[in-house]
C-alpha cells in the first residue's frame, strides 16, 4: 500500500516546487539574510503543499472523468484503482493539516520579532495557497477547467513562492524581487503548458478548457516560447541590476537546456511527445534555481 501512496504523491514534481524556495532564498542571501530554520520549514511546507496539490488533482480529475484510457500521461492512483476516492479524501484532509501546521510554524518563527500584520498576511497567503492547491481540479468551481491554471501557477509558484520565501528572511519588499519570481513563475507555467499540450485531445473531449484547448496547439507553442523567453530575460535583468561580478552569471548555463527544449517543442507534431519534455523543463527550472543560488554565494567568495 505504501508504494501506491508514494506513487500518488508524485515526488518527481518536487524539484519544480522546491525551485521557488531555493530562488527566494537566493534573493534573500543576496541581501545578506539567511536562517536555516526558515529555509527548512519553507521546504517542508512546500513539500506538503505540492503533495496536497497532487492528491487533489488525482481526486478532481477522477471525479470529472478526465483520467481515462485516452489520457497520455502517467496513470493516476484513483484511475488505476490502487486508491479509492474515500481514501484520497482522507489523505487530502491529512495534508491540509500538515500544510497548516508546518506553515504556521514557519510564519510565526520567521516573523516573531516584527509587526503583527506580517504573520497575518503570511497566514492569509498560506490559506489561499492551500485553497489554490485543492481547487485546481477539485470541486465545481475548479479553475483548471476554466483556463485559469496558467495564471494560478505563475502566481503561486512564481510570485508567492519566490517573493514570499524571500520576505520570510528579509521582512522588507524591494522591487528587484519581482524578476526572479517572474522567471520561476514563467518556467513553472511552461511545465503546465506542456502538460496541457500533451493532453489536449482528451481535455477537449472531457470539457477541461485549459488555455491550450482555448488557443489550440499551434498558438500554444508560440505562447510556450514567449513565457520561457520572458523567464530568461527577467533573470538577466535581476542579475544586471543586483550582481556585481561577471562570475555571478553562472546561472546562465541553465539556459542551454531551455533553448534546446524550445527548438524541440516547435518540431513536435505528435502530442504524446510533449510528455518527454515535461521532466526536462522541470529539472531545468530546478537547475536554474540551484545555479542562481550558487551565483549569489560566489559574491562572498570573489
Amino acid at each position: 500500500m505504501l508504494k501506491h501512496w508514494i506513487k500518488a504523491f508524485r515526488l518527481r514534481t518536487l524539484p519544480l516546487a522546491f525551485s521557488s524556495v531555493i530562488t527566494g532564498t537566493a534573493v534573500a542571501l543576496n541581501q545578506g539574510h539567511f536562517d536555516w530554520i526558515v529555509f527548512i520549514f519553507a521546504l517542508t511546507t512546500t513539500l506538503f503543499l505540492q503533495i496536497l496539490s497532487n492528491l487533489a488533482n488525482d481526486y478532481g480529475d477522477a471525479q470529472k472523468g478526465t483520467d481515462n484510457e485516452n489520457r497520455i500521461g502517467p496513470e493516476r492512483s484513483i484511475q488505476s484503482g490502487e486508491i479509492t476516492e474515500f481514501q484520497m479524501k482522507k489523505a487530502i484532509v491529512f495534508f491540509v493539516f500538515l500544510s497548516l501546521l508546518s506553515g504556521l510554524t514557519l510564519v510565526f518563527y520567521a516573523t516573531r520579532t516584527i509587526s503583527l500584520w506580517y504573520p497575518l498576511i503570511f497566514v492569509t497567503v498560506g490559506i489561499l495557497s492551500i485553497i489554490a492547491a485543492i481547487k485546481y481540479t477539485a470541486g465545481k468551481g475548479a479553475y483548471g477547467y476554466k483556463g485559469w491554471g496558467d495564471l494560478f501557477v505563475f502566481i503561486f509558484f512564481g510570485l508567492v513562492g519566490v517573493i514570499g520565501t524571500s520576505l520570510l528572511f528579509v521582512h522588507e519588499f524591494y522591487y528587484p524581487m519581482l524578476f526572479p519570481a517572474i522567471s520561476v513563475g514563467c518556467f513553472s507555467t511552461a511545465v503546465l503548458n506542456l502538460n496541457n499540450m500533451r493532453d489536449f485531445e482528451n481535455d477537449k473531449f472531457c470539457g477541461k478548457n485549459t488555455l491550450v484547448v482555448k488557443l489550440g496547439i499551434k498558438k500554444s507553442k508560440i505562447y510556450h516560447l514567449y513565457i520561457i523567453i520572458t523567464g530568461i530575460v527577467s533573470s538577466l535583468f535581476y542579475a544586471a541590476n543586483c550582481f556585481s561580478s561577471v562570475y555571478q552569471f553562472l546561472f546562465v548555463l541553465s539556459y542551454i537546456p531551455f533553448i534546446t527544449h524550445m527548438l524541440r517543442v516547435m518540431k513536435i507534431d505528435d502530442n504524446k511527445n510533449f510528455d518527454f519534455e515535461l521532466k526536462k523543463v522541470a529539472l531545468s527550472t530546478f537547475l536554474f534555481s540551484i545555479l542562481f543560488c550558487v551565483s549569489v554565494f560566489l559574491f562572498d567568495l570573489l
